[in-house]
Formats: structure tokens, C-alpha cells, sequence
């Protein structure tokens, strides 16, 4: 047994630092006291399972803050031709997208039995709202402004998100970059009105083909195209867990923000972010 471990105790180092009477705190730092004081349920008497639902909420919109803030320095580092950092950032991003996928099973452990006990307590709140989320879509291109309306009684997120939709798409700055470097990008994909959502573009097809057609010349834009397929990829797998923990939570039950539910989810399975890094797969080997 190590000298350490007696009783199944390990001993404190002695230059361990125990006194905080005037120094910085993990719960200080992190302003636990805040975070951890944010859970408040509505339910009365209150229910055992709406802590883990407002939970898996919080948490999204934790790692959704840190997306944005990725997103948002992915898209500076593009427009400054620094393409390497850029990457980085993505790929963090595809870390957290991966957490955010796989917590959808333990909101699936929720019963609609158990759900139904306090489901009438949120009103019409819903994830539809999360001005977060929608600025995460926005940012890679799935653009709709009409979803502003759904955030006008809260200039933050008004705000928020009306900067998502007014700014070029993370797809915008890399088509921007690809042109900076000699690509042939048509100038109408350049000077677009980015405010509209992104739709397939034929022209930028054989673009591409040519770069998947020899990866070590075009290794850069190779490596990006590819890293953006993850990304979607990625994204597609997110609404898809989505959509079965809904179906399997509430069935075909309308949502408590007034979408159809399942339906309506089933539906942004068809939005794409990047259509014709999808649609050069049918060219390449032909």
C-alpha cells in the first residue's frame, strides 16, 4: 500500500493550499454560487425530473456560447487570411458538437409519463427560441429573417442574432479566402446579399471538383472543404437526436412553442449549411 493511502484515505500533501481567507477560489473563479443558484424549477410540489430537464438547457446554451465564440473567431481568422487557427477553431467546435449529440440520451432517460407531470409549467418556452442556437445556424449559413420576430421582446437577443444574420457566413469568408487565393469564386457568390440563406450554387461545383481531383495542390482548400463537411455532418446528427428524443418523449404531440413538433423537426433534416461540398461527391472518380 502506497505511504500515502492509509484506511482507504489519501493524505493531504502539505503543499496543498487550504486557506482562501484572501485568495481566489475554483467556485469564485467560476462564480459557482451563480451558476449553480440558475436551476429553478417550477413545478409545485416540485418534481423530481424538471431539474434534469432545465439541466440539459443550461448546458446546451453553455456550449452554445462557447460555439459562437469559435464561430465568430473562425470567421475573423478566414477574413485575415489565417487559415490555420481557423481550422483550430473548428475543430473545437466538432468536439463540442459531439457533447452536445451524445446529451440528448440523458434527456431520452426523461419518461413521457414523467415529462407530462410538469411540462405545463413552461408556457410556451421552447428551444425554438434559444437565440443561441439560432445564431449558430445563422452563422453558418442557414439565414431567416423572419426568425427575428420570435426575439423582439428581448433586445439582447434581438441583437444577438440580428448580427448573425447581417454578418457574412462562416461559408462566406471561406469562399471570400478561396477567391483571395486564385480560386475562381463568380463574383455574384461574392457580393451576395448574406442576409438570405445560403442555396446551392452550381458554378462553385466544378471549383471543388478540381480541388478533390488532386488534394495535394489544393491541400489547404482541401483540408477546409473537408472540415466543413464534419461540421454538417455533424450538425445533421445533432437535429437528428433531436428529433427522437423528442418523438420519443412527447410522440406527435404539438410543441410548447406552437410548432407542429416532430414534423417540424423532421423538416430542418432538409436545411444544409453546405451544399456543394455534398453535391462534388457525385463528380469525383467520374
Amino acid at each position: 500500500m502506497s505511504d500515502g493511502v492509509q484506511g482507504n484515505t489519501r493524505a493531504i500533501e502539505g503543499s496543498v493550499v487550504t486557506d482562501f481567507a484572501d485568495r481566489m477560489t475554483y467556485g469564485g473563479y467560476l462564480d459557482l454560487e451563480t451558476l449553480l443558484s440558475a436551476q429553478r424549477p417550477l413545478s409545485s410540489p416540485e418534481h423530481h425530473d424538471e431539474l434534469l430537464f432545465i439541466v440539459q438547457h443550461q448546458t446546451t446554451e453553455l456550449w452554445l456560447k462557447l460555439v459562437l465564440h469559435e464561430l465568430s473567431a473562425a470567421c475573423r481568422l478566414l477574413r485575415e487570411d489565417q487559415l490555420a487557427p481557423a481550422l483550430k477553431c473548428i475543430a473545437r467546435v466538432k468536439h463540442i458538437q459531439r457533447t452536445l449529440t451524445e446529451q440528448w440520451s440523458v434527456l431520452a432517460t426523461l419518461t413521457p409519463a414523467e415529462y407530462a407531470q410538469f411540462r405545463g409549467v413552461l408556457g410556451n418556452a421552447s428551444g425554438f427560441q434559444s437565440a443561441q442556437y439560432r445564431a449558430v445556424e445563422f452563422t453558418l449559413g442557414n439565414k431567416h429573417a423572419g426568425m427575428l420576430r420570435v426575439f423582439e421582446s428581448d433586445p439582447t437577443a434581438h441583437a444577438l442574432v440580428t448580427a448573425a444574420l447581417e454578418a457574412p457566413s462562416l461559408y462566406d469568408e471561406f469562399l471570400r479566402l478561396l477567391a483571395r487565393s486564385g480560386y475562381p469564386i463568380p463574383h455574384a457568390v461574392l457580393e451576395r446579399d448574406v442576409t438570405k440563406a445560403w442555396t446551392f450554387t452550381s458554378e462553385l461545383v466544378p471549383i471543388f471538383a478540381d480541388i478533390y481531383a488532386d488534394p495535394g495542390a489544393h491541400w489547404a482548400a482541401y483540408e477546409t472543404c473537408e472540415e466543413l463537411v464534419d461540421l454538417e455532418d455533424n450538425f445533421q446528427l445533432w437535429r437528428f437526436r433531436h428529433l427522437k428524443t423528442v418523438e420519443r418523449i412527447i410522440g406527435f404531440k404539438t410543441g410548447t412553442g406552437g410548432s407542429s413538433g416532430v414534423p417540424f423537426l423532421q423538416r430542418a433534416l432538409e436545411l444544409t449549411f453546405f451544399p456543394e461540398l455534398f453535391a462534388v461527391r457525385t463528380e469525383i472518380g467520374r
